[in-house]
């Protein structure tokens, strides 16, 4: 791990947290998603959306900060093709 992937998985947090915080001026500001109306309809539709795309790219800035996308990825990878690749 070095100090800029760090600094960068912590910068992509940063963004993954204002689309959380700021689901409602996003609304305001590009419109409703018609996916996310249609089938998020009853639990808070396009406002939803972006906070789940937020919390995703939270997880995966934090991920990318602390090293570990190779191994959850190449993980989940593995399981999923069966291969035996070693990840780390």
């Amino acid at each position: 791990m070095t100090i800029g992937k760090f600094i960068i998985g912590l910068l992509v947090a940063g963004v993954g947290f204002l689309l959380v915080w700021k689901s409602e001026w996003l609304l305001n500001n590009f419109g409703r998603i018609n996916f996310a109306e249609k089938y998020l309809r009853g639990s808070g539709g396009t406002r939803l959306m972006y906070k789940i795309f937020g919390v995703i790219i939270i997880i995966i800035g934090f991920m990318y900060a602390t090293d570990l996308t190779r191994k959850v990825f190449g993980g989940l990878l593995n399981f999923v093709f069966k291969t035996n690749v070693p990840v780390e």
